[in-house]
């Protein structure tokens, strides 16, 4: 996705769990949202790079990754990178937190 630079207020900072992912759907767009352990939000496509997919907000978080919830491959919600040996990438988005509110920037 290219940014437009566009802030997008999607949720109040306290609506989001932490450590669990939440989906927002901004137009064709399908992205995970979590609230990590060390107070961070990060934005992720919710979709693996894995051939048979899986939706990674279902996933499990550990610092700053998700566990794909049916393939266990690990990707960096900072980078979307997936660690190795898998190999892959999901689109990242940036989120700013202004106040009690969260916006994603698109």
């Amino acid at each position: 996705m290219i940014s437009t630079g566009t802030r997008i207020n999607i949720c109040k900072y306290d609506h989001l769990p932490s450590m669990i992912g939440q989906v927002f759907v901004i137009g064709h767009n399908e992205m995970a949202v979590f609230r990590l352990s060390n107070g961070n939000v990060r934005a992720i496509e919710n979709k693996s790079p894995h051939p048979k997919g899986g939706r990674l907000a279902d996933g499990l978080v550990s610092g700053e990754y998700v566990y794909c919830p049916i393939h266990d491959w690990i990707i960096s919600l900072i980078d979307g990178k997936v660690q190795a040996p898998d190999r892959g990438q999901v689109k990242t988005y940036p989120i700013e937190v202004s106040g009690e509110d969260v916006y994603l920037i698109i």
